[in-house]
């Protein structure tokens, strides 16, 4: 018998890449099954401004099926032979969908506000400046709420603990929020220039860059505030 020592089934680099491959097919087709509701819901409305509020009933769904998302890509297996991405899906969604509507649910309410001033800003008279503050405000928003879902899809804190933290690591990590930041200005230039369907479709890649460009404040957080 040779003596030189050879690697596993599934423990090759090609193998990691397929199991990479089928762990984001799968966790995307989950994804968009738990968002359906909504996102049928947003194909039946028009581009009309006034049915901002319903747009943002519509996006509920989604807030709990990203945090299963972002849990089942951070316990993602690299072995090909021991892949579960379903049922850690599955797992993510029941221990998070309620942390996270806590926090998303307040959210998406916020920034239909903003976008429905903004959309009727000529009506209310306010200076032009009004608008360039509550553009900062909402970016502002969805930089907090990228930290907050990372926190809420990986730890069981409090809601209010949660977003003390993402308020805190929105400043604290600020290569972290650099990189929320590029995605979703790639979000927006995507829909803006190709489709609206394209950042759904491309969630999971995205959302695997998310924990990536996040990696300091989970590893902040774990090392400061868990015990």
């Amino acid at each position: 018998m040779s003596g030189v020592p050879t690697a596993g089934f599934g423990a090759g680099s090609l193998s990691r890449a397929a199991a990479l491959v089928h762990t984001l097919v799968t966790v995307e087709a989950l994804l968009l099954l738990a968002a359906s509701p909504g996102l049928a819901g947003l194909l039946l409305l028009g581009a009309d401004p006034a049915n901002l509020p319903l747009a943002a009933v519509c996006l509920l769904p989604l807030g709990p099926a990203l945090a299963a998302a972002l849990y089942a890509l951070h316990h993602r297996s690299g072995d090909l032979t021991d892949l579960h991405p379903a049922r850690t899906y599955a797992r993510g969604w029941r221990v998070n969908a309620l942390p996270a509507l806590r926090l998303w649910t307040p959210l998406l309410a916020w920034l239909a506000v903003i976008a429905f001033t903004l959309t009727h800003f000529s009506a209310t008279g306010l200076p032009g400046w009004w608008a360039v503050l509550l553009g900062a405000i909402g970016a502002a928003c969805m930089l907090w709420g990228a930290h907050a879902l990372v926190l809420t899809s990986l730890f069981a804190f409090r809601s209010r603990d949660t977003a003390r933290l993402a308020a805190y690591f929105v400043f604290r990590q600020g290569r972290a929020t650099l990189g929320a930041a590029s995605l979703l200005v790639l979000v927006a230039a995507s829909t803006a220039l190709l489709t609206e369907a394209l950042p759904a479709l491309l969630a999971a890649p995205l959302l695997l860059s998310l924990l990536h460009s996040s990696r300091p404040v989970i590893a902040e957080t774990q090392e400061d505030f868990t015990v």
